[in-house]
């Protein structure tokens, strides 16, 4: 699938030889995301220095990429921590840090509302107040969520200036590390002095191959289906822009080496999802894996009171399409097909730093 251009400028893609003995501060890297991160950044030759609380699930995917071993360094503490997490990225050098390390689930934020606010948006504050007395550092990416805007179920995509808000704890934390970066990033990197520029990114719902988190669909439908039992959907009809997890990684990727090389422009917020058709319902991705995994697979409707979620969530990128020249590569179908593949390999005991490391060269060779 060749994509081309994107409004005025080139497509860019993930430049490999420009990550080549970069240093990067990492945080969240022995999460889901992370630890696909941590996997592509080490395969283009950059050194990667992590730090994140300890894996929260068993299995998980920093094991079984065994990414301890072939980052630089990979460093257990809590972003809360902040004269710990001062001294770890002072140590550490960085040319780029990207900020991932998060409270990330929606219902777990309504049971654990002071955790996910202290590490959310304090987290935030002390990555920003590390980075500002950090002399190496030229770009900043911290990393948020779609959620993040005040939703009102508007059938056409946020864009970065609309309101930023949050009914639930988690979706408000991270409109709240919004503001954070804002306000950092006016008051003490938009100054001539200043050689770090500071951009936020807000990325879709993210799947892939790997994924044990708690909560989260596919995760779900993968056990029940492993156990020959219906997965139970809240609410199927919930739309959401679905997008593989090397889409926004990629997003993520691009827009440090543009904050790196260019001008301060790119030194704001940027959405990264899916394809207009690609925000489909629960329901749709549901059947889609059906598809793919094929055997007894089969789901359900949940039939007890849930927390509030959002019916409608969708992203408008075009700021990403027009200025960055960022494009997502995979559809859907695509994402679902590698998921499956993944998983099927994983079930098999496959070597699956190889696979992913495959799943990553392929996604890259698209231009």
């Amino acid at each position: 699938m060749r994509l081309g251009s994107c409004g005025n400028n080139i497509m860019r893609n993930v430049n490999p030889a420009f990550w080549k003995n970069k240093k990067v501060f990492l945080t969240g890297h022995t999460g889901f995301k992370g630890s696909w991160l941590s996997l592509w950044l080490t395969s283009m030759g950059a050194e990667v220095t992590g730090y994140a609380l300890a894996p929260n699930t068993q299995p998980n995917l920093y094991d079984v990429l065994d990414i301890g071993r072939t980052i630089n360094s990979s460093l257990i503490g809590d972003i809360r921590d902040l004269e710990l997490l001062q001294k770890s990225m002072h140590d550490s050098e960085p040319d780029i840090v990207i900020h991932m390390a998060a409270q990330p689930l929606v219902r777990y934020s309504y049971a654990n509302p002071v955790e996910t606010y202290s590490t959310n948006v304090m987290g935030t504050v002390h990555i920003l107040e590390a980075a500002r007395f950090s002399p190496t550092i030229r770009a900043t990416v911290i990393v948020t969520t779609d959620k993040c805007y005040e939703n009102k179920e508007w059938v056409w995509g946020y864009r970065e200036n609309e309101q930023i808000g949050g009914y639930d704890p988690y979706s408000n934390s991270k409109g709240c590390a919004e503001m954070v970066t804002s306000a950092y990033r006016q008051s003490y990197f938009s100054n001539p002095n200043s050689t770090n520029k500071v951009a936020s990114a807000r990325a879709g719902n993210v799947i892939g191959g790997g994924d044990w988190s708690e909560d989260r669909l596919i995760v779900d439908a993968i056990k029940a289906f492993e156990a020959n039992k219906p997965l139970k959907i809240r609410n199927p009809l919930a739309t959401r822009p679905w997008q593989h997890v090397l889409e926004p990684l990629s997003g993520y990727l691009i827009l440090a080496q543009a904050l790196y090389e260019e001008v301060s422009s790119f030194a704001s917020s940027w959405n990264f999802g899916p394809r207009n058709e690609d925000n489909r319902s629960v329901q749709e991705v549901i059947d889609l894996l059906i598809s793919y995994w094929g055997e007894t697979a089969r789901w359900e409707k949940e039939g007890s009171e849930q927390p509030h979620e959002a019916n409608l969530l969708k992203l408008d990128c075009s700021k990403a399409y027009t200025k960055l020249g960022w494009i997502p590569k995979w559809d859907l179908e695509t994402a679902t097909e590698k998921i499956v593949q993944w998983q099927k390999a994983y079930q098999t005991q496959e070597n699956m730093r190889e696979v992913s490391l495959m799943q990553i060269n392929q996604y890259m060779r698209i231009k």
